[in-house]
């Protein structure tokens, strides 16, 4: 079911007015920011953009986040239950078709549970693992698009899916690093993209799909990228630069996950530049919400990656970590009104995915894959020959 992409003021409208709110609440709640000396933030120019509006956490803005709400939501025991290792593979409607729970998997006893709810939140992230053209990816290994399609199967509105985001700069070596985030404030700290004769080939922050494109263009197209031992294709990110423009140390300073996840492999990025080629980074499109987080199911709500709408088809750098936030804030408001205000859930029904079901064998489609698809498997062809389960006869 796909939706109308016209634009959605209102979603901008929710994400600039909040902005300010949610950086405020960050900082009540521990999380922090990169300041000046005398106490303000600190901003740093990105792609696309015309002035400085780039908080940041030194290199992990987002595990510093991460860090702070994780702590807030298990400081209050009794409060929020937590179940680790297990996800949701189908949502649960009622007699009246709307949102009453889900179906949970536990990844370690391979049991099933039903968790009732008469509000549900689908905030499950992206779909960076399905490696779309082949590309490395920057997602968590349960980005599978799951929540777009558990929310497909419900009947909910899509919109974008067929926009994805590269992100210009993702390492290429080593090997162990493909695909890792090398953040914008890299090139905001003014480090530039340089070729393998060393000429500075694009602005550095262009958007990123301009970006993207100059780096794919200028390995692909005008054969002047790196060859890595592997056979990958990339160009040079000057990190060194950094240090010649702000001072000796700036880059252990303001990028220690960077220095450090090179580190490893004994490669000083304050001295060596990395090798760098686009990532596959964020889903654009996903599920249709209005302002409040809300979809066209009644109880069911989404926010951050897995939603579309806020950011059209071409996001902008920054904007994603401020999306979760300004929404998830949003749908966990609009639930509670939700849950406060509606009766108990009707009869609990599957019957949307049987019907969904019904749909496919008519259309006879059958490809072998399994949905929701909860982790990748990256195990080689003649790995899956030997496990168990698998038809091997070895």
């Amino acid at each position: 079911m796909a939706a109308d992409t016209s634009q959605q003021p209102e979603l901008i409208a929710a994400l600039t007015n909040d902005a300010p709110l949610i950086i405020h609440w960050l900082e009540s709640l521990g999380m922090m920011f990169d300041k000046h000396p005398d106490g303000r933030m600190k901003v740093r120019h990105g792609g696309g953009t015309c002035r400085k509006r780039m908080h940041s956490a030194g290199d992990m803005t987002g595990a510093e986040i991460m860090r702070v709400l994780r702590d807030e939501a298990r400081n209050r025991t009794g409060k929020i239950k937590i179940l680790e290792f297990t996800p949701a593979v189908e949502l649960i409607l009622d007699d009246k078709g709307n949102a009453a729970g889900a179906v949970l998997y536990n990844l370690e006893t391979k049991e099933y549970y039903v968790a009732r709810a008469r509000a549900v939140v689908i905030a499950t992230g992206g779909f960076g693992r399905l490696h779309i053209q082949g590309f490395p990816t920057t997602n968590h290994y349960g980005a599978t698009a799951d929540g777009v399609v558990m929310a497909y199967r419900a009947g909910v509105a899509l919109q974008d899916l067929d926009s994805t985001q590269y992100h210009p700069t993702g390492a290429i070596f080593p090997e162990q690093n493909v695909g890792l985030l090398i953040t914008e404030k890299v090139r905001g700290l003014g480090a530039q993209l340089l070729n393998i004769e060393g000429e500075q080939f694009c602005f550095p922050l262009e958007p990123r799909d301009v970006e993207s494109a100059c780096v794919i263009r200028e390995c692909m197209e005008i054969g002047k990228g790196i060859i890595t031992p592997t056979g990958r294709h990339g160009v040079w990110l000057d990190s060194p630069m950094i240090d010649m423009l702000h001072g000796e140390g700036t880059v252990r300073k303001e990028l220690p996950a960077k220095f450090i996840q090179f580190k490893r492999y004994d490669i000083d990025i304050s001295k060596v530049p990395m090798l760098i080629y686009p990532t596959l980074h964020y889903q654009n499109g996903g599920i249709r919400i209005n302002e409040w987080a809300e979809t066209s199911v009644k109880g069911l709500f989404s926010a951050g990656e897995v939603a579309g709408g806020v950011h059209g088809r071409n996001r902008l750098m920054g904007n994603s970590l401020l999306d979760v936030l300004v929404f998830g804030r949003r749908a966990g408001l609009r639930a509670i009104e939700h849950v406060k205000s509606s009766k108990a859930a009707g009869k609990l029904s599957l019957g949307h995915v049987e019907k969904f079901n019904k749909e496919i064998d008519k259309a006879g489609i059958d490809n072998g894959i399994q949905s929701p698809l909860i982790l990748p498997n990256y195990a080689p062809d003649h790995v899956r020959a030997r496990q168990i389960g698998q038809g091997s006869k070895n």
